[in-house]
């Protein structure tokens, strides 16, 4: 039965270093619990002992986040603890006699070690004897030789049967067999163990028994009893009446221990008054362990006591056992030696390590435990005094909160920045003389908290940049750092969320989140935005994360890329505007002045004004640099009315640019004269160039559709031709088909409408508009008188297009509509590119008149086409 207690009753004996250690861990401060079990030895492995968790108070959780574990200075654990279950077991076979011999009550100790926070409860398993052994002689017979002259009362001593057993199970009495001449006494030493002697209490007599034969027997006391036996053999002799006798009942003596082989310890002496042989006294161990003849000897003549074995204070601190002095004729006498054992100082401390914290965070407050140490000395008084100190100098140290158990604490602020890891060397000394020593070396490893936010190189930025980059150009690259490690010290680079101009400033610059570059966006222009002033953060990976701010400044740098822009004088798109010179302006007579800009900067903005063409350059000059057209010259009749100026404006940029500005300069004294002059002018060249090039794309569309007719009807007639040779041949009715909506007007064709058309112009026919008539109910054609001669040549090739809704005749007629919207929208252009002409009067043509609202080249491509396209109507019967 496992039985648990908390009042702990201590004897003393050798297991009092234990008891003491158990006795002060009860009031320190790291103590919470002192149990303490008793079991019976020889119990199966696994067996329980009791539960831990329930009997200290403590939850299972507890126990699994504190890692309990149990400490203990022996070299084989008994005992294990289920951190799961909360429960101790038996780990190991437990023999009491092994574990403590004689000893009682015997026990063991051991500490349970939670961390975070550090607690330490002592546990105490006292070990039950249960009556496994026997009580055992040493020797099987033990010989007397017993003079006949024995006085009655003669005491004959016996050896001692030994039982491992203790308390009830050990040896309990003797019993002597029953005879008529010796009976049995019984006596203890002062250690509690029992011996018995042999007393004489009928005289022997040689010549009638002169051999005697007894049983001693040794019963112990437990259940089931058990007992030992040793037979005793008696052989009487002649008379010998005096025994010898011990000048001292106890004799005592000092030794040290590690002394060597054959020190001398003690004489014994003994006196015998009888003479002769029966006066010659030996010398021998009465009664002594098997150990103590492994350790002691002595001289069976002389007495003398020597060492024979090692000697070790911490196994043995005193020695007891009994000597008997024996004559000649079997008398003899006992006497007790007492050897006590003196320490020295041979043992070093010795550093057991409890627990040992490894890394430790940098924030830890000073006073942190990183680790608990026990300190033990086997010796004792100053040489089992120990002291424990660090060595080096460092921000730790170490203090005693209970005897052999050490703490080690920070003693400052710990950097890691500063230093990562430590050294820890501690010193155990004790104050023996000599004094012995020993070190013990602790790495610990410092952990970084993110204490330190990242750090820019610089505080400010600047870089440039030149307009009009492309997107995604690298502008420049940010650079943070931070003493932290790992993922404390990873930065990140973020973009502060800032307006530029009403739009965030992401959409003109990128950070990248990793490397710090800052990308631009978009193309920079200097003439929209000067500069860039934002804000990065850099962010390390903390929890939570630290993070600083910087400031970068990108100035856009202009480049020449904006060409002047005219103000004066305005350029329409239709209109003329004339500047009058009277014919009587003097030299130097300011006509205009050309006013022009450059949305560009420093020298890229500085203009030039030159004269580029003129109709009498004797006439006119520009000023450089104010634009400023003025005569050179007094004005002549011969002069014409008509001046026109090109000025050209030109920047100081790398390379430079330029605008152009005609300026019509009117020679005259009255308005009505530069009317006359001024009301035929040409067309605007830029929307000419626009027209011809649409001109030239209709004709190539036109022209690979009508290819694409040929090819079809080709086709198709070879197609028909050869159905037409396979019915002639299988002489099968023919069947005429007529197409759906297939009407012959007069022979004319097979349309069902007729569009006419009608042009309306003004004084300028290209900006004539064209529409669509409503649908006639009878065949017209308007054509020029040029396209006669096509119709009659294409009237003679009428069989070839003779079948009703053939793929050319649809072709055809919607390239007849596309060519005719085609003109349509060329003259709405005309029209609203000319709009703001000086005279616009407004006339009705005639069809034959359309085509004069093109140009001469233009009417060259239309006329073309339209020849083209009347042909193919006439062809196809076009109503």
């Amino acid at each position: 039965m496992v039985k648990k207690t908390r009042c702990v009753k201590w004897r003393c004996g050798c297991g009092h270093v234990w008891r003491l250690l158990s006795l002060l861990l009860c009031f320190s401060p790291l103590v919470s619990g002192h149990i303490r079990y008793s079991i019976p030895e020889e119990m199966k492995k696994g067996s329980l002992i009791g539960n831990v968790a329930q009997d200290l108070g403590l939850d299972l959780k507890r126990l699994r986040s504190g890692r309990a574990r149990i400490v203990s200075g022996e070299s084989i654990q008994y005992t294990e603890l289920k951190a799961d279950k909360g429960t101790l077991v038996v780990n190991e076979r437990i023999d009491r006699e092994q574990l403590c011999g004689d000893v009682t009550p015997c026990s063991f100790s051991f500490e349970i070690i939670l961390e975070n926070p550090m607690e330490l409860h002592q546990v105490t398993v006292e070990i039950t004897d249960i009556n496994d052994h026997s009580p055992v002689f040493k020797r099987n017979k033990i010989n007397f030789d017993i003079s006949e002259s024995a006085v009655i009362g003669a005491g004959f001593s016996l050896i001692s049967a030994e039982d491992q057993d203790v308390g009830v199970n050990g040896l309990k009495e003797y019993f002597l067999t029953e005879n008529e001449n010796f009976i049995l006494k019984q006596n203890s030493n002062a250690d509690g163990k029992k011996y018995a002697e042999m007393v004489l209490q009928k005289p022997l007599d040689r010549e009638t028994n002169p051999f005697l034969s007894l049983k001693l027997i040794a019963v112990d006391g437990g259940t089931p009893q058990r007992s030992g036996t040793v037979n005793i053999d008696i052989t009487v002799l002649d008379a010998n009446d005096n025994a010898p006798v011990f000048n001292q009942s106890v004799y005592k003596a000092t030794v040290l221990e590690n002394s060597p082989k054959d020190t001398y310890v003690i004489t014994v002496n003994a006196s015998d008054a009888d003479h002769g042989s029966n006066g010659v006294v030996t010398y021998h161990f009465s009664e002594i362990d098997s150990s103590l003849l492994n350790v002691f000897t002595i001289n069976e003549e002389t007495g003398i006591i020597s060492i024979k074995g090692s000697i070790d204070y911490e196994k043995d601190k005193k020695y007891e056992f009994r000597i008997d002095a024996k004559d000649q004729g079997g008398l003899r006498d006992s006497s007790k030696v007492i050897i006590e054992v003196t320490d020295v100082n041979d043992n070093a401390p010795t550093i057991s390590v409890m627990s040992f914290t490894s890394p430790v965070s940098e924030d830890s407050p000073p006073g942190t435990t990183i680790g608990i140490i026990n300190v033990k000395d086997l010796d004792s008084g100053d040489n089992g005094q120990v002291n424990c100190k660090i060595e080096e100098n460092s921000p730790f140290k170490i203090k005693s909160n209970l005897r052999n158990y050490y703490t080690l604490v920070t003693d400052t602020v710990l950097d890691r920045e500063g230093v990562s890891d430590y050294n820890i060397t501690v010193v155990a000394t004790d104050s023996g003389l000599p004094p012995l020593s020993v070190r013990r070396t602790f790495h610990l490893k410092v952990s970084d908290v993110n204490d330190n936010a990242p750090v820019f190189l610089q505080s400010v930025y600047n870089t440039f940049i030149t307009e009009n980059n492309s997107p995604g150009l690298s502008v420049l690259t940010l650079r943070a750092k931070d003493p932290d490690e790992n993922q404390n010290a990873r930065v990140s680079y973020i973009l502060e969320e800032t307006n530029v101009g009403g739009s965030p400033i992401s959409d003109f610059v990128s950070v990248n989140a990793e490397s710090g570059v800052v990308h631009a966006v978009r193309s920079f222009d200097y003439e929209q935005i000067k500069e860039l002033l934002f804000v990065v953060k850099a962010q390390d990976g903390g929890s939570p994360p630290l993070s600083s701010n910087v400031t970068v400044k990108i100035l856009i740098q202009d480049q020449n890329d904006n060409p002047p822009q005219v103000l004066y004088p305005v350029q329409t798109g239709g209109s003329v505007v004339a500047e009058m010179v009277p014919r009587s302006a003097d030299v130097g007579y300011l006509v205009t002045k050309v006013v022009a800009v450059d949305v560009d900067s420093g020298q890229n903005a500085w203009l030039s004004y030159k004269l580029q063409k003129a109709t009498d350059r004797a006439l006119f000059e520009v000023g450089l640099q104010n634009g400023e057209i003025r005569t050179i010259r007094q004005v002549s009749d011969k002069d014409a009315v008509k001046q026109r100026l090109t000025v050209i404006v030109e920047d100081n940029g790398q390379p430079s640019r330029s605008a152009t500005v005609i300026v019509n300069v009117a020679v005259a004294d009255s308005f009505p004269e530069v009317l006359s002059e001024f009301t035929d002018f040409t067309h605007d060249k830029e929307y000419k160039d626009n027209l011809t090039f649409y001109l030239v794309l209709a004709l190539a569309v036109v022209s690979f559709l009508f290819i694409t007719c040929l090819v079809v009807i080709i086709s198709v007639k070879i197609y028909r031709w050869r159905q037409s040779r396979i019915l002639y041949q299988s002489k099968l009715p023919v069947i005429p088909y007529y197409p759906p909506r297939y009407s012959d007007t007069l022979g004319t064709g097979t349309l069902p409408h007729v569009y006419n058309y009608e042009v309306c112009r003004t004084t300028d026919s290209r900006k004539s508009d064209c529409k669509f008539g409503r649908a006639g109910s009878q065949n017209v054609l308007i054509m020029e008188p040029s396209s006669t001669g096509t119709m009659q040549r294409i009237q003679s090739d009428r069989n070839i297009l003779d079948e009703p809704d053939s793929p050319l005749e649809v072709s055809c007629v919607l390239i007849f509509f596309f060519f005719y919207h085609l003109k349509k929208y060329t003259y709405n252009q005309n029209q609203n590119q000319n709009q703001n002409h000086l005279y616009s009067p407004s006339v009705c043509c005639t069809h034959e008149e359309f085509n004069c609202a093109l140009s001469n080249s233009e009417n060259k491509i239309f006329s073309t086409i339209n020849n083209q396209l009347e042909k193919m109507i006439i062809s196809i019967n076009i109503s």
